[in-house]
């Protein structure tokens, strides 16, 4: 396959690794996009390929998933090409690389489970506020 020694040990440290493996293990649960009436996309598929951009912080991609009610369409279909791109390029590096992706893979894949469990941990407040204001209603307060 054109492999020269540095890829075939690289090759042999990773095993079966390849670049995306680890992010298409995670799901996409938990993580809420917001209505968004003025856009149509399929909001599943942009969740993948945002958790498993290599090249975004996880803040980075908390901030895009809140303002997408604010992006115009153009914007979205934009933001899912770069994205596309970028998994595209990444898997076409040589293997040399793969040791280096991997551990980028894995951290950001843990970024990704913290963001689901901010998630969980906002919708659990919300849902105590809106318990909250309707005992003070119940009550008259």
């Amino acid at each position: 396959m054109g492999y020269d020694d540095e890829d075939i040990r690289v090759l042999g440290e990773v095993g079966n690794y390849r670049f995306s493996s680890i992010s298409s293990l995670l799901t996409n649960n938990n993580i809420a996009v917001p209505t968004h009436p003025e856009t149509r996309f399929d909001e599943q598929r942009f969740l993948t390929l945002l958790r498993g951009s290599i090249s975004l912080t996880r803040d980075e991609k908390w901030r895009i998933i809140q303002a997408i009610p604010k992006l115009s369409q153009f914007q979205i279909d934009e933001l899912q090409k770069i994205l596309d791109e970028e998994k595209r390029k990444f898997s076409e590096l040589s293997p040399k690389h793969l040791l280096q992706l991997m551990k980028l893979e894995q951290k950001h894949s843990e970024d990704w489970k913290d963001l689901q469990s901010i998630s969980v941990q906002q919708n659990a407040q919300a849902s105590e506020q809106q318990q909250a204001e309707e005992i003070r209603k119940q009550l008259g307060l």
